[in-house]
C-alpha cells in the first residue's frame, strides 16, 4: 500500500504524469455521472424490487457498473464492446486477411478496432432489445409505440458508444486501459452499496459466517497478487563477440514469463459471455411459441449464478479465454527469432525453432496454473456463499480479481513512466 501512494505522489509531480491523471478522474467523474441519467418512461422503484430479488440482474448491474439498476442511458454498459472484441478475435483466427491486419502493427491494430465499434451497434441494438422485452414481461414498463420504442433502442446504443469513447479517451490521454478502468470503477462504487445491503440483513447468528466471508476476501486478495506476480525466469546466455578492439555479451540474463500473461481480460471476457444465456432465457421464455418458451425457461433457471451449470461453464470459459489471450499477446516464435538475432540462446536448447517450441513448452505449463486459478477464483464466490449463507455481496472472486488486477497494472504503468522519464532526465 505504501509503494501505491509513495507511486502516486511521485507520478503528481510531474506536470505531465499530472495532466493524464487529471485527464483520468475527469472522465471517470463523467461516466458517473451519465450512470445517473436515467432513460426516461422506466419505473425506477419497481426495477429496484427486481434487482434485489433477481441474483442474475443483481451480477448483470455490478458489471454494468451500477448504470442497469437505475436504467440510464449507459444501461447496456461496456456488454456489447467486448462482445464485439471477442467476436473479431475469434474471427482473426478464422479468416487469413484479419490475422494479417493483425500483424500490420499499428495500422492493423487501429482498423479492427475500429471494426470492432462497428460490430459494437448491431449488438447493443440486440441487447437493448432484449432488455426492453425483459423488463416488458416483469411489467416494469409499459408497452411502448413504435417511435417511443425506437427512441429508447437509440438512447442506449448511444450510451453504449458514448461509454466506448470514454474509455479510448482514457487509454490515448490519460493513464491505464480505459475500458478496465470504466469496468473497475463501475464495480468499486458498488461495494459500500453491497455492504450496506448486507449490514441491514444480516443477523447476530450470520456475524461468524460474515467474519468466514471477509477473511475469504482477503485471502484471495492476497493470493491475485501472489499470482499476478509471479513468473518462471528462463535462463538466456548471449555469446560473447569481438567487434574492434572490445569484446561485447557473455553476460547471462532472464526471460520472465507470468503465470498470469492475460491478466484480468479472460475474467472480462468469461463474464459477457456466460451472462448471455440468462439474458436470452429471459427474452424468449414469454415468447407465444412454447419450444422457445421451454428453452428460455431451461436457459434462465440453469444458468442462474449460483447453479451448477453456470459455475462449471463459467469456469471453462476462464480457462479457455486465458489460453487464447495468452497466445495473441505472447508469440513465443518471435521471442525466440529475436534472442538468436542478439545472439541469445537458452542453456542446452538450440535457438530458434527448437527455442520457440521450449518457451511454449513452459507458457502452456505455467498458463495451466494460471488459468485454473483464474477459474478457481471466478467461482469461489458462488461456494462460499452455499457455504456461509451470506448472499448480499455478489462482487465475488470476479469483482475483487478486476479491482486487484487493474490497481497492479496502473501502478505499474506509472512507475513505468516515472522511470522513462528518469532515463530521459538522466540523459539529458
Amino acid at each position: 500500500m505504501r509503494n501505491i501512494l509513495t507511486t502516486i505522489s511521485n507520478a503528481w509531480k510531474l506536470p505531465d504524469l499530472r495532466k493524464k491523471i487529471l485527464i483520468t478522474v475527469a472522465l471517470l467523474v463523467a461516466f458517473r455521472f451519465f450512470a445517473y441519467v436515467p432513460t426516461p418512461g422506466v419505473d425506477i422503484d419497481r426495477l429496484r424490487e427486481l434487482f434485489a430479488t433477481n441474483q442474475f440482474l443483481s451480477l448483470l448491474n455490478i458489471f454494468s457498473g451500477g448504470t442497469l439498476v437505475n436504467f440510464s442511458v449507459m444501461a447496456l454498459g461496456l456488454n456489447p464492446y467486448i462482445n464485439a472484441s471477442i467476436i473479431l478475435q475469434l474471427l482473426t483466427l478464422v479468416f487469413p486477411k484479419l490475422e494479417a491486419l493483425a500483424k500490420e502493427g499499428e495500422y492493423g491494430r487501429q482498423k479492427i478496432n475500429q471494426y470492432t465499434r462497428f460490430l459494437t451497434v448491431p449488438l447493443a441494438i440486440f441487447q437493448a432489445i432484449g432488455m426492453y422485452a425483459l423488463l416488458r414481461n416483469q411489467n416494469i414498463i409499459d408497452v411502448l409505440s413504435p417511435v417511443a420504442l425506437v427512441s429508447m433502442i437509440l438512447t442506449m446504443v448511444a450510451g453504449t458508444v458514448l461509454l466506448m469513447w470514454l474509455g479510448e479517451l482514457i487509454s490515448e490521454y490519460g493513464i491505464g486501459n480505459g475500458i478496465s478502468l470504466l469496468i473497475f470503477a463501475g464495480i468499486v462504487v458498488q461495494i459500500p452499496v453491497m455492504f450496506g445491503q448486507t449490514a441491514t440483513t444480516f443477523n447476530q447468528e450470520q456475524l461468524f459466517n460474515l467474519a468466514i466471508f471477509v477473511l475469504l476476501g482477503i485471502v484471495v486478495i492476497g493470493a491475485i497478487i501472489l499470482m499476478n506476480e509471479a513468473t518462471r525466469r528462463v535462463t538466456i546466455h548471449y555469446a560473447k563477440r569481438i567487434r574492434g578492439t572490445q569484446m561485447h555479451g557473455g553476460q547471462s540474463t532472464h526471460l520472465p514469463l507470468r503465470l498470469n500473461q492475460a491478466g484480468v481480460i479472460p475474467i472480462i471476457f468469461a463474464v459477457s459471455l456466460v451472462l448471455l444465456p440468462s439474458l436470452i432465457g429471459n427474452f424468449i421464455q414469454n415468447v407465444p411459441n412454447p419450444v422457445l418458451s421451454r428453452i428460455g425457461l431451461f436457459l434462465s433457471t440453469s444458468f442462474n449464478p449460483a447453479g451448477l451449470l453456470y459455475n462449471v461453464v463459467y469456469f471453462l470459459l476462464v480457462v479457455g479465454f486465458t489460453y487464447f489471450y495468452t497466445a495473441v499477446i505472447f508469440n513465443p516464435g518471435k521471442i525466440a527469432t529475436e534472442i538468436q538475432k542478439h545472439g541469445g540462446f537458452v542453456p542446452g536448447i538450440r535457438p530458434g525453432t527448437a527455442t520457440a517450441a521450449y518457451l511454449n513448452y513452459i507458457l502452456t505449463r505455467i498458463t495451466l496454473a494460471g488459468a485454473t486459478f483464474l477459474g478457481l477464483i471466478a467461482i469461489l464466490p458462488s461456494i462460499a456463499q452455499q457455504v456461509t449463507g451470506v448472499q448480499n455481496l455478489l462482487l465475488g472472486g470476479t469483482g475483487i480479481l478486476i479491482v486487484v488486477s487493474v490497481v497492479l497494472e496502473l501502478v505499474k504503468n506509472l512507475e513505468a513512466q516515472l522511470l522513462t522519464r528518469s532515463y530521459e532526465g538522466f540523459l539529458k
